[in-house]
């Protein structure tokens, strides 16, 4: 046998605290045919920095979809399906690298994915540029060991093979064709080369995680030994391994033998029937497409008897809304008729490779006037790759190699929902039939008509009030993940366990809105000093920050009177305006150079925000230069009247020295209070501390400016005019 190696990488991502399903990195790669083994290459390293610390790295796996992970113990949404996911952890010790090798046998051909996360995120929420958080990496490389001339095992044909020595395990494979109802493995004529009893192992499948149905068969002996499958992979080639279970240096002959029982599906109308149905209401009608019954002599109903076929197909229609989005039309209407002599198939089409980044969503719903018999229950399977053919009171819905879904439908529980999170990509099918608790006799004749919708979404019910669904990408692959707010949790936020009551997010909002209530002091006391162009800044300042915290509040107590990003755009370039403009007011300028200072900063500033709106240089930048212009004007004065400026000791105690320890007292709370849980009250403690300082950092007055005087301004009678002008006397 010819093997062929390939070697499959992506490029490093820099790994994130867990805190939703966008912080784990995904990684996409697809594994060819044939191939009989594969070998990931983790490598997970991090900084060289004091910041750095041990960690543990977890890496989850899934063939088909990207994996389901509940890394925080929260709540899946009801009636979800959930499978624990194949996961390893990679620890990050006093080494600053580590490589770690997963190797997987047969694997299955088709799509794989790795997700990597760090643990759980502290919460804390830091400002951009004042710590320097460590970086941890991770790559995904594969490699893959493919065979070029697979043997084909050939259905009903018997197959002579020798397997050479333990070591060299024997690969065939063999289609499964549509509708095989069952498969039937035998293994034959096991012949030692050294004439001693034959051992073999035999391994039917390939292994897909998290979960693998891999089925294995041992033969001992000559007595020939037979394995039978129901519902094997419909149109998929299956992979047999043959191994020797008996010394290095012995060869095994043997004979194998695979035969199909096929089902015959009933006749079901065309999408040419179809359209001709709603063209004219003529008799005849064209046979069904890829039906096995002839058209000759069809009923008007287009359908053969159940009695004649092994299951009722129904045509559905694939309708692609959006990305990830998908609406399943059946053409016969939603009702569909199910009957206890054979199931009806509907086929859910998934695979495309880029619908398994969603979620697919199956309701039931049984017209209780359908249904005859009051004891009687629709059984109902959604399965991937083939269908559950064979329903019963067990429902456990399984195939060959795989496990489905089970669910039912009573007259006493009329509805039923299935939600299936990141379906793989393939094949489903929706298989109903009607069961009757004393045998199907009691069901004979009977029918009942029951409503499908089935669809997907890429987060199910948008993620709820209390969430947001965000599509993630990674290279050309999308997939969809909700990102809660308001302490919710859970794949779709549906988990209330730490959920802020209504109360408290009326608080909140209320705090981080009305605190901004406290610029009312330092506008006035800019109005009174005649610093009229700082009034309006802080009152732009205000207000946009009261909308913006209205607005970016989660669950119910919301309020945007424009766009979102237009309003935190505003309050960010407000409150560094503010510092600035304060600051510069503080130096005690020339009135054309200050003025021409405020208008050049607020252009840069707003230039640095629209660059990087969260970086901690937007604010500390213009802080530190108007600072530097501050000391400056200062030195300069107090050079100028050769004392210390400012020069009154009360200004000093009473303005100054609270408006500074304010100010620090506010960037500390700002800057390394703040998390998730006390934002609400650390924030608004920030609004009020800043808005107090601005009111005592502004300077007094100048000196030939005078109080505003209303009366004096609005007079209706005679006015003493005051004349000015200096008196010029010539002294002789």
């Amino acid at each position: 046998s010819l093997y062929v190696s390939e070697y499959f990488s992506q490029s490093a991502q820099k790994l994130s605290f867990y805190s939703w399903y966008g912080n784990a990195k995904l990684f996409h790669f697809h594994v060819p045919e044939d191939t009989v083994l594969l070998r990931w290459l983790l490598q997970a390293s991090r900084g060289k920095g004091p910041e750095c610390t041990n960690m543990e790295i977890t890496v989850h796996f899934r063939h088909g979809a990207p994996p389901v992970i509940n890394p925080l113990g929260t709540r899946f949404p009801a009636n979800a399906t959930v499978r624990p996911s194949y996961n390893i952890s990679i620890t990050l010790g006093s080494s600053v690298q580590n490589t770690t090798f997963v190797n997987v046998t047969t694997p299955a051909a088709g799509d794989w994915f790795i997700a990597a996360h760090l643990p759980q995120a502290a919460g804390r929420i830091e400002v951009k540029g004042f710590s320097t958080p460590c970086p941890y990496m991770f790559q995904a490389d594969m490699f893959v060991l493919r065979l070029t001339d697979m043997p084909v095992l050939e259905p009903g044909v018997p197959m002579p093979h020798t397997v050479v020595s333990p070591a060299k395990p024997l690969h065939v494979k063999v289609f499964v064709p549509k509708h095989a109802a069952g498969m039937r493995f035998q293994l034959s004529s096991c012949v030692t080369s050294e004439q001693r009893a034959c051992a073999v192992r035999v391994l039917l499948g390939s292994i897909t995680l998290p979960q693998s149905f891999q089925r294995s068969l041992t033969c001992t002996g000559s007595i020939n030994c037979s394995l039978a499958l129901d519902s094997p992979p419909w149109e998929k080639w299956l992979q047999i391994m043959v191994e020797s279970l008996g010394t290095a240096n012995a060869s095994v002959s043997v004979e194998m033998l695979a035969s199909f029982t096929v089902c015959r599906p009933g006749s079901t109308s065309s999408f040419l029937n179809f359209i001709s149905l709603n063209q004219s209401q003529a008799a005849a009608r064209p046979g069904a497409a890829g039906s096995s019954a002839p058209a000759a002599g069809e009923a008007p109903r287009n359908a053969s008897s159940p009695r004649s076929s092994c299951l009722q197909s129904q045509p559905v229609v694939r309708e692609d809304l959006d990305v990830v989005s998908v609406r399943y039309r059946l053409l016969n209407g939603p009702s569909v008729p199910v009957s206890s002599l054979s199931p009806t198939l509907l086929l859910l089409n998934l695979n495309t490779g880029m619908d398994s980044g969603g979620s697919l969503v199956v309701n039931l719903l049984l017209n209780k006037t359908s249904v005859s018999l009051a004891n009687a229950t629709v059984a109902a399977c959604v399965s991937a790759a083939s269908p559950v053919l064979s329903l019963n009171a067990t429902q456990n819905c399984s195939t060959a190699f795989s496990q489905g879904y089970p669910l039912s439908v009573s007259t006493s529980s009329a509805e039923a929902m299935l939600i299936v999170l990141y379906p793989q990509t393939d094949d489903w099918f929706l298989s109903l039939q009607l069961l009757c608790p004393k045998g199907q006799g009691e069901c004979s004749g009977a029918e009942a008509k029951v409503t499908v919708f089935a669809y997907l979404t890429p987060c199910f019910n948008d993620c709820g009030p209390y969430g947001q669904c965000s599509l993630l990408r990674r290279h050309g692959y999308l997939y969809a993940g909700c990102s809660c707010k308001a302490g919710w949790g859970g794949w779709s936020c549906t988990d209330d366990t730490k959920a802020q009551s209504v109360g408290t997010q009326n608080l909140a909002t209320l705090l981080l809105t009305l605190s901004n209530l406290m610029f009312l002091p330092a506008i006035a006391v800019a109005v009174y000093r005649f610093y009229l162009v700082e009034a309006s800044v802080y009152t732009y300042t205000m207000f946009f920050s009261t909308f913006y915290h209205a607005c970016d509040q989660p669950g119910v107590a919301v309020m945007c009177i424009m766009d979102y990003d237009t309003l935190q755009y505003c309050d960010f370039l407000g409150s560094v305006v503010s510092i600035w403009v304060t600051i510069l007011c503080m130096a005690r300028l020339k009135k054309i150079l200050k003025y021409v200072l405020f208008v050049l900063g607020t252009l840069l500033i707003a230039m640095s925000l629209q660059l990087d709106r969260r970086g901690v240089w937007n604010m500390m930048g213009p802080c530190l230069f108007a600072l530097v212009i501050m000391v400056t004007a200062w030195v300069h004065h107090g050079a100028k009247r050769r004392h210390c400026y400012p020069s009154s000791w009360k200004r000093w105690v009473f303005y100054l020295l609270p408006g500074i320890t304010l100010a620090f007292i506010a960037i500390s709370v700002y800057a390394f209070m703040e998390t998730n849980e006390n934002y609400y009250y650390t924030h608004s403690i920030w609004h009020v501390l800043v808005a107090c300082s601005v009111a005592f950092l502004l300077p007094p007055r100048d000196k030939h400016k005078k109080p505003w005087a209303w009366s004096q301004k609005l007079t209706c009678r005679y006015q003493i005019c005051q004349n000015d002008r200096e008196e010029l006397y010539a002294v002789t």
